[in-house]
């Protein structure tokens, strides 16, 4: 039966049983991960998973259930089970169901033509990355990883208000590692690129992007502990925000995890920065028309000009609040329960170039990359400590390749020491692609090293 028919049966059972607030919804995924080692197939995987989630309030509390199963024997359990967790469940904030009819503005974040590219293909651009890394430098010893992958996922979600939503995208990503060896000295490289446009990942570009960084990492050596004016590089900017995004999400300020707590409306950056939350943004990696709830989305400005305007709100979080949802409520899949995040986030681009931004520092640092996201680093406080590499800057170019430091601060206080943007912006690593940002030239961070 179609979902349309099964979610039809569901809530009349639902009904039957004295049910007015029901949603039903289906989520469908696939991957795909080819990676190549010595121009062979090390690995071909194909997954494929999909369900039917269902809530409904019921003694004032809402229930969740969900099936892997879409026929008639799944309908009294996903009913019933519902029923029973509503029940055992105590929570203070209301969640609700939505129930107006709103206007939605079309999306399409799918692109047919990705299905159509044939698993050569796919097999072929892993391979191609490979062969051209090593063929560029004779320093390149050895391709420590190369990948293809697509990821694909469909959603649609019904509830006994009227609202019927469907939603489908797909994305493919290309990236390769290499480590170049001069001497005892090793080094690692990466490049990748995103897009559901399969013409958009050049093998050649992204083999050359990794072996160049490689190649430049050479030699490289720590510097004097001290306080250095920093530039960001794009994807290393895109990837520290994307480890602070909890911090926008009006459940974490609701829970006091948060230290955006209280300034809705304060500055809390630069005049120059504005970051922005774009759903419809063409080709991003979490475009859509609706969110895990059915509510419409819409272009966010969450910070204009430093100020910040608003978090990140699903109905539950809104109505605490008094206000309306931003469309941010997220699903994880079928079986997950509703929670808050972010869709296409970014900070606004500049108008200066890289080089622009290097010509003003006489002496300082360019950050390529910062390891460690996950653990080193406080969302609460906005403190973080982080290994990094990259390049010193010496009058206004950047020279001698840097490693074995540690860059410190708060994202608070870097917000605000913004003091030129680049026009350059990338989105980050494939597990991260939904958060990206411009170079960015911070005033100063703290840098430990000899």
């Amino acid at each position: 039966m179609t979902y349309q028919e099964f979610a039809d049966k569901v809530l009349e059972y639902g009904k039957n049983k004295g049910l007015t607030d029901m949603e039903v919804y289906f989520s469908n995924q696939k991957s795909l991960n080819i990676s190549i080692y010595a121009e062979e197939i090390d690995n071909f995987s194909l997954s494929v998973s999909g369900g039917v989630g269902f809530r409904t309030r019921y003694n004032q509390q809402m229930g969740y259930s969900y099936a892997e199963k879409i026929d008639s024997s799944s309908i009294p359990v996903l009913v019933e089970e519902a029923i029973e967790n509503a029940l055992i469940m105590d929570k203070e904030d209301e969640e609700l169901l939505l129930e107006e009819k709103l206007p939605y503005q079309e999306v399409i974040s799918y692109n047919p033509g990705l299905e159509e590219i044939t698993e050569t293909e796919k097999i072929e651009i892993a391979k191609a990355m490979e062969v051209e890394a090593k063929k560029l430098d004779s320093r390149i010893q050895s391709v420590q990883y190369c990948v293809y992958g697509e990821g694909a996922g469909d959603v649609s979600l019904f509830n006994s208000k009227g609202l019927s939503l469907k939603d489908k995208s797909n994305v493919a990503y290309a990236y390769v590692g290499v480590i170049a060896r001069e001497n005892e000295d090793a080094k690692t490289g990466m490049a990748f690129r995103i897009s559901n446009d399969f013409s958009e990942l050049d093998s050649k570009a992204i083999a050359k992007e990794a072996v160049d960084q490689a190649i430049s990492m050479l030699g490289a050596d720590s510097i004097e502990s001290g306080l250095y004016p920093v530039v960001l590089e794009n994807v290393a900017a895109a990837n520290l925000l994307e480890a602070f995004t909890s911090i926008f999400s009006a459940e974490m300020v609701q829970k006091n995890l948060s230290l955006l707590k209280g300034k809705l409306g304060q500055s809390i950056g630069a005049d120059r920065l504005t970051i922005v939350d774009d759903p419809h943004r063409l080709n991003g990696a979490a475009s859509t028309g609706f969110d895990g709830e059915g509510y419409p989305t819409k272009k966010l400005e969450l910070v204009t000009n430093g100020v910040l305007n608003t978090y990140l709100h699903n109905l539950k979080t809104a109505l605490k609040d008094g206000v309306n949802s931003t469309g941010h409520a997220s699903r994880g899949s079928y079986k997950s329960s509703i929670g808050i995040s972010p869709t296409n986030l970014y900070i606004q681009e500049g108008q200066h170039t890289c080089d622009d931004i290097l010509a003003t520092i006489d002496k300082g640092l360019m950050i390529i990359d910062l390891q460690g996201l996950h653990s080193g680093l406080n969302p609460v406080s906005g403190d973080f400590s982080l290994s990094c590499y990259g390049y010193l800057i010496e009058n206004g170019k950047k020279s001698k390749p840097i490693n074995q430091i540690t860059v410190s601060g708060n994202i608070l206080t870097l917000f605000n020491d913004i003091e030129m943007i680049g026009n350059d912006l990338k989105f980050g690593l494939p597990s991260g692609s939904f958060v990206g940002s411009p170079t960015l030239k911070i005033k100063s961070l703290a840098i430990a090293g000899k």
